[in-house]
């Protein structure tokens, strides 16, 4: 495995055109649980399949519900960044990095201080009144009783995308613009097997695809380069100008 890493830092250390595109894993190791893993959001036991409740229809018909879920399982305002969080924006600094593409919504890259930041899912530190467009922070939805209202007397929906909803059309295109002019592309801590995000990784163009995950991935053959291992202890190992 330590012979796959070398290759890793050696790829980096020679690139200036690197893209990063990451799921769940990156914020594992900020204590953030994942969905897919035997022991992730989606194998716990409830009510209702937290597939089910984080559908644009549960979203509607019981609202109470899927902010009581929402609040109690989607939301980490005590999360503070991973080693990977914190050598990807080193890596930005150096010139190296050219952007972030996640499926994640906690906002620790931007906490972290990456600056190119692509949130394919939204992100649950952004919230809007689906009556009036007003905008409200985190702790607003963490604070209200049930479901969160605006002063207009609207509905504050948390901007992240729920099952049954499209991806915004500028992040894709970014996103594709991004990976497509890639010379190193890091796919790291996802099981790419969320659609139509895990489809982005066919537009890179490169030879030079890296794919970082503990488990195997249905793009695991496609890779140019496989480290089944955690991203921390990976990214543990990168060297940079302003080493962290």
């Amino acid at each position: 495995m330590q012979e796959q890493v070398q290759i890793f830092l050696k790829w980096i250390k020679e690139s200036s055109n690197i893209v990063f595109f990451g799921g769940a894993g990156v914020s594992t190791e900020s204590g953030i649980p994942d969905f897919r893993s035997a022991d992730g959001i989606y194998n716990q036991a409830y009510k209702y399949p937290p597939e089910t409740i984080l559908s644009h229809t549960f979203y509607i018909k019981k609202p109470d519900l899927f902010f009581e879920f929402y609040k109690n399982k989607m939301i980490f305002p005590e999360a503070i960044p991973s080693t990977t969080h914190k050598k990807l924006v080193e890596l930005e600094k150096d010139g190296k990095l050219k952007g972030i593409i996640t499926q994640n919504i906690d906002g620790l890259h931007q906490k972290a201080g990456s600056k190119k930041v692509i949130e394919l899912h939204g992100s649950v530190l952004r919230n809007y009144c689906e009556k009036c467009g007003m905008f409200y922070d985190v702790n607003y939805i963490i604070q209200s009783d049930n479901i969160p209202v605006c002063s207009c007397g609207g509905r504050v929906k948390p901007d992240v995308v729920l099952y049954e909803e499209g991806l915004n059309e500028n992040s894709l295109r970014e996103a594709i613009k991004l990976i497509s002019e890639a010379d190193v592309l890091i796919v790291g801590g996802t099981s790419l097997g969320v659609y139509p995000a895990a489809g982005l990784i066919d537009y890179y163009k490169g030879n030079k695809l890296v794919l970082i995950n503990k488990s195997a991935t249905s793009y695991d053959k496609k890779a140019d380069l496989l480290i089944n291992d955690s991203l921390g202890k990976v990214f543990g190992q990168v060297i940079t100008k302003n080493n962290i």
